[in-house]
């Protein structure tokens, strides 16, 4: 009897160095495959991000591409609280205004991409434009994606450097996309968010990374969130400064103050219109809520055309004097 104890001794023992040891060498795997910054090969064959004609169209051959080749951006940096430096394009509007709108782009995207929004921006509306990369993107620095939640402060530092350039009575919106909608959401409720800030639009956000992540474990790898995902939590907490559980758009839109209109494709499955219906049901300030029909993620300005224009523009009517 006390030899069998002894063998089970060892097999729990054996067990749990195996486990431990799968868990750790899945952290850096899935660490690597999402955090650490470069190129993401296994996107291109996920078949939630195929694209419509409408959008690929718009994306490769809109005039936006020729109208930002044609801006003379201005080049800001900005060193980030935590040593990175940070590049950014800023336009005045084609009048002097006192309205900005900062741009901020999704994951594995940059800066002049945004300007797909800009155009409409700085030419139908009058706004003064500026379009930062997120750290890890484009010209700036770092070696990890932080899927908006260190990019929240990297946009109120912006946001504050852009009132000392423009004036204190500035009055500025954020719109967002994907990684930026969480972005923009996640300075929301912010202590330290400008009072400058005075609307959000935010394009196909999530609620947090955390369920993010979940959902695109279950839907690509078929595998549970934990405890796989709560150990590379831990692992870029250690390496990027954030767990995927305390970047939270959805705890952040609870405390706001700042109104927001949310947009989402109704064919969403990256990031499931569910997301942005948790959001705008959780948000503390007046919200609005605009779902298009068919758009996948990111589609809804190619699906939508001058509705999602029209319905911005209204929001921001309405809610900046």
């Amino acid at each position: 009897m006390s030899k069998i104890r002894n063998n089970w001794k060892k097999l729990l023992i054996i067990f749990a160095v195996v486990f431990v040891a799968i868990q750790i060498i899945g952290s850096f795997f899935f660490y690597e495959l999402a955090v650490k910054r470069g190129p993401k090969d296994f996107l291109e064959k996920n078949a939630d991000l195929d694209v419509s004609d409408e959008a690929m169209d718009l994306y490769t051959n809109g005039d936006w591409i020729d109208w930002v080749n044609d801006q003379k951006f201005e080049r800001l940096t900005l060193t980030s609280r935590d040593g990175l430096e940070l590049s950014g394009y800023y336009l005045p509007a084609s009048k002097p205004t006192d309205k900005l709108v900062i741009l901020t782009h999704g994951y594995l995207g940059n800066a002049k991409q945004m300007g797909l929004f800009g155009q409409f921006y700085h030419t139908d509306f009058g706004y003064n434009i500026f379009m930062p990369d997120a750290r890890g993107h484009g010209k700036s620095g770092g070696n990890y994606y932080g899927f908006g939640w260190q990019d929240r402060l990297d946009l109120i530092d912006w946001t504050e450097l852009l009132v000392k350039k423009l004036g204190t009575e500035s009055k500025i919106s954020y719109h967002g996309l994907s990684m930026g909608a969480a972005t923009v959401l996640m300075a929301s409720g912010d202590d330290g968010l400008p009072r400058q800030v005075k609307a959000i639009i935010a394009d196909s956000p999530y609620e947090s990374v955390y369920q993010l992540f979940s959902y695109q474990m279950n839907r690509m790898f078929h595998l549970p969130a934990f405890p796989l995902l709560d150990s590379t939590s831990i692992l870029t907490k250690v390496r990027a400064g954030y767990s995927f559980r305390e970047a939270s758009a959805l705890k952040e839109v609870g405390k706001t103050k700042v109104p927001i209109l949310y947009i989402h494709g109704k064919g969403d499955t990256f990031v499931p219109t569910e997301m942005a219906e948790g959001l705008y049901q959780h948000t503390s300030s007046d919200s609005e809520l605009y779902l298009v029909p068919k758009a996948n993620h990111g589609e809804a300005f190619a699906l939508a055309g001058d509705k999602y224009k029209e319905k911005i523009n209204s929001f921001l009517m309405n809610t900046i004097k």
